[in-house]
């Protein structure tokens, strides 16, 4: 069985971006994260203290998008799984990170990567080698 807790769609300006122009001006991005841990505990007991706190993950991930900066998507999601890892409690965590303006002539609505990690010395662990 897996428990997840689904967070979609935090929103945040960040630098993220090898154009001149990206690193100069914040630009909106959007926030995805499925975040599998125990949720047993809480389920029993109704206490805050027995889960993750998905209000305190917003606010450390909407700090990594407005407080750092980044050349690449790829990179600002990797950061984004290494502090929701941070907490012992999850075990991984799907990340999806959207431009909402990218800066491409085409007609595009968003521009984006969705990656996934795990602790525990398997594929996928941060850290890891490409290719395993």
């Amino acid at each position: 069985m897996t428990d997840v807790i689904e967070l979609r769609g935090l929103r945040a300006l960040g630098v993220c971006g090898l154009l001149p122009e990206e690193q100069l001006r914040p630009q909106p991005f959007e926030v995805d994260l499925d975040v599998v841990a125990d949720l047993a505990p809480a389920g029993r007991s109704d206490d805050l203290d027995d889960t993750v706190d998905y209000g305190a993950l917003c606010a450390v991930v909407e700090r990594v998008v407005s407080t750092e900066r980044f050349h690449l998507l790829e990179r600002l999601a990797e950061r984004i799984t290494e502090v929701v890892l941070s907490d012992d409690r999850v075990r991984s965590v799907g990340v999806s990170v959207r431009k909402l303006r990218p800066p491409v002539p085409q007609q595009l609505a968003t521009a984006g990567v969705r990656i996934e990690r795990r602790r525990g010395g398997g594929p996928g662990d941060p850290g890891e080698a490409p290719g395993g």
